[in-house]
């Protein structure tokens, strides 16, 4: 008789098999929209979507939402339409490696292509000389620190920056506290793309959820809409490679901080202070000490990594009174 272990083997193979081949899951009615009413543009043969709302008429105004990791730009559609009643034009996009664009692997992703490919996307919608306001999160808040630091050093064909508002990004990293899960992939070596694929809804889950406050947390459709941005084209297989900005933010800190404290556009931050990532005390400390010209918007008390989802218009009007400050 075959030993047991044999036997267990034989039956986790094919069950293996089956789990890792698990299709991505279907698209809620919400996230359908959100992708039907986006369109894509190209970037060195890669396909990139974005959003491109007309608010309103008459107005110059221009927002670009960064959106961070490891969602998508449908982390903004709490607070899409009360954009649109200020601005008149709205635009987001997913960066190359999330939502609905190309996650290309292997590749070598880097904040430094993320800002490119915002660049790229302003020109292929005919906005290469406006004035643009940034308002970014998290991971788009470095790539909104790599635009600041190209447009303070007056490149041609880069963005003109009017305005940038910051939202719970690490853009300390003395003061960042990564997830477990996420210093496992970044520095597991040969262990990452085994974590990638065998992570699923309920380890995404488990750990996303404790970054939003206790009463601010994401309900099950919302969390399965997030997991189903990642798992569109095979993106949990590439979490691994993005999240290699940790190393690139520690690499390139006094460029990137750098650039926040020389400038002398207007420059606001919008602070969910519960963040277990970002966290208070230490994180608003050294941001008013670095960045003492800027102006600090600070929600309830219980608000936590995701602000513009957990207090949508607490953050709608932090960002408007900013915004219409100037």
């Amino acid at each position: 008789m075959r030993e047991w272990w044999v036997q267990v083997g034989l039956l986790a193979v094919p069950l293996l098999a089956a789990y890792l081949h698990i299709p991505p899951p279907q698209l809620s009615p919400a996230l359908h929209s959100w992708k039907s009413s986006g369109k894509f543009f190209t970037y060195k043969g890669l396909r990139i979507f974005y959003q491109d709302s007309v608010g309103v008429v008459g107005s110059p105004e221009i927002v670009v939402l960064l959106h961070g990791f490891p969602t998508s730009s449908y982390d903004w559609y709490k607070i899409w339409e009360g954009l649109t009643l200020r601005f008149h034009r709205v635009i987001a996009l997913d960066f190359l490696g999330f939502g609905f664009s190309d996650k290309p692997r292997p590749h070598h992703y880097s904040i430094f292509e993320q800002a490119s490919i915002v660049e790229v996307l302003l020109r292929h919608l005919g906005l290469p000389n406006r004035r643009i306001n940034l308002l970014s999160h998290d991971y788009g808040d470095i790539v909104a620190q790599e635009l600041l630091y190209r447009f303070k050093q007056n490149r041609s064909g880069r963005l003109t920056i009017k305005s940038l508002c910051l939202s719970n990004g690490g853009i300390f990293p003395e003061t960042h506290r990564p997830l477990l899960l996420q210093k496992l992939l970044k520095d597991g070596g040969m262990l990452s793309p085994i974590l990638t694929r065998l992570m699923n809804f309920f380890v995404f889950s488990r750990g996303l959820t404790p970054v939003f406050g206790p009463y601010t947390r994401p309900s099950e459709s919302e969390l399965w809409d997030m997991w189903a941005g990642i798992r569109n084209n095979d993106g949990n297989l590439v979490i691994d490679s993005l999240l290699q900005y940790i190393n690139q933010r520690k690499k390139f800190r006094r460029r990137w901080v750098g650039a926040l404290a020389s400038v002398s556009i207007p420059i606001h931050f919008i602070y969910g202070p519960l963040d277990p990532v970002n966290p208070y005390p230490e994180f608003l400390e050294l941001y008013r000490k670095t960045l003492p010209r800027s102006t600090v918007s600070i929600l309830d008390d219980h608000i936590s990594h995701y602000p513009q989802l957990e207090d949508p218009m607490g953050f709608l009007n932090a960002y408007m009174g900013f915004i219409n400050s100037f």
